[in-house]
């Protein structure tokens, strides 16, 4: 039997990069943790660059895409339906358990919060965490299948880490739950990955100003509408623009013959994901941002940077407040002319105070599991 605390359950390189800070605050504080990997990204080099142990376990072959299904939703769902009884014999393998923690709405996060409930340990002890709790779009489908993912890991999780006031008023119904607003761990992570950029002298994609692409979203990609669209709202693009794209994002576009209409703007650039700390190096130097991701908008407000979001609904609500966050809804025409306001000579952000908190909350969450 292993005498562990704390077991931390990560399948994405999502999740390790927005858990890496509270993963450094445990070792600084010398808290022990198992380090439980389900697969489902490879992480390896993300842990050596962040500094952090490599996972005690990992409980499926890594993937070694940016995608381990492309799109193979009954692929997909019997690797969750194996993850399951994996996730629960190793934590009966664990002595003294007391917090089981897992990030986000991914795949691997629904199944950890699964896996480690009631319902299939009636007798556990271990109270179970999540971290970035209470995200809500109020839209199934947008973005699927994370809204629904978020909402039943809510319900297995007894402790719940809201990154926002907006966040824990999403949870208020929640009745026997311990409701924490710490802040958003990825401004730890975006800061530091940053100063990680600075020491390895990572070098900027443009001399002068460049926009930041990426669309990776399931709702987006299976949609040859939305597709054409986001390639007539990048075609406005007069700056520098450098694409990041993944496996499947590209798959998708030469499926609907969208990939080289993509490339007849000169000024789009392809290239493959850079690690993290080199692309916000990139993000914190960049004139906009242009994707369908979540952490994007969260990066975006840590930053300052305009960001024009790909999507008809956001569970990240509170940047849409400022003047330099923009929900597109795929209206082509508006979200043109949002683009080429955020990008005029005389475009200012306005003053904000970022809602996901400030440096030193990982430190926070710590302190409230001691």
């Amino acid at each position: 039997m292993k005498r562990q605390k704390i077991a931390i359950i990560l399948g994405t390189r999502a999740e390790l990069i927005k858990t890496f800070p509270v993963m450094l605050e445990l070792d600084r504080q010398k808290i022990p943790y198992y380090f439980i990997h389900t697969g489902q990204h490879n992480l390896g080099d993300l842990c050596e660059k962040f500094g952090i142990k490599k996972p005690d376990v990992t409980l499926t072959e890594e993937s070694k895409s940016s995608s381990k299904f492309n799109s193979k939703e009954f692929k997909a769902v019997m690797w969750n339906l194996s993850l399951l009884f994996k996730i629960k014999r190793e934590l009966k393998d664990l002595k003294d358990l007391k917090y089981v923690l897992y990030h986000g709405d991914t795949m691997t996060t629904m199944t950890a919060a699964m896996a480690s409930s009631k319902l299939f340990n009636p007798f556990k002890k271990y109270e179970n965490v999540h971290l970035e709790a209470g995200l809500r779009s109020f839209n199934i489908f947008e973005p699927f299948p994370e809204e629904i993912s978020r909402r039943i890991v809510g319900n297995f999780s007894q402790i719940l880490f809201a990154p926002s006031v907006l966040s824990k008023w999403h949870l208020r119904k929640k009745r026997g739950k311990k409701i924490y607003v710490t802040g958003n761990t990825i401004v730890d992570a975006a800061l530091h990955s940053l100063e990680i950029a600075k020491k390895e002298k990572v070098k900027l994609l443009s001399k002068g100003r460049f926009a930041l692409i990426t669309v990776h979203r399931h709702e987006n990609l299976k949609s040859k509408k939305r597709l054409a669209d986001i390639v007539d709202i990048l075609s406005s693009l007069t700056i520098p623009s450098y694409f990041a794209m993944h496996d499947n994002t590209k798959f998708k576009l030469k499926e609907y013959g969208l990939y080289d209409k993509l490339m007849k703007n000169k000024n789009i650039k392809i290239m493959p994901p850079m690690d993290y700390p080199s692309f916000i190096y990139q993000l914190s130097k960049c004139s906009l941002i242009v994707c369908d991701g979540g952490s994007m908008q969260e990066e975006s407000l840590i930053f300052g940077k305009p960001c024009i979001v790909l999507r008809m609904a956001t569970e990240r609500q509170e940047g849409l407040k400022t003047n330099f966050q923009f929900l597109s809804n795929f209206d082509v025409i508006k979200t043109k002319e949002k683009i080429k306001e955020y990008l005029s000579p005389g475009f200012k952000v306005k003053n904000y105070k970022n809602p996901y908190g400030e440096k030193g909350l990982s430190r926070k969450i710590v302190g409230v599991l001691k």
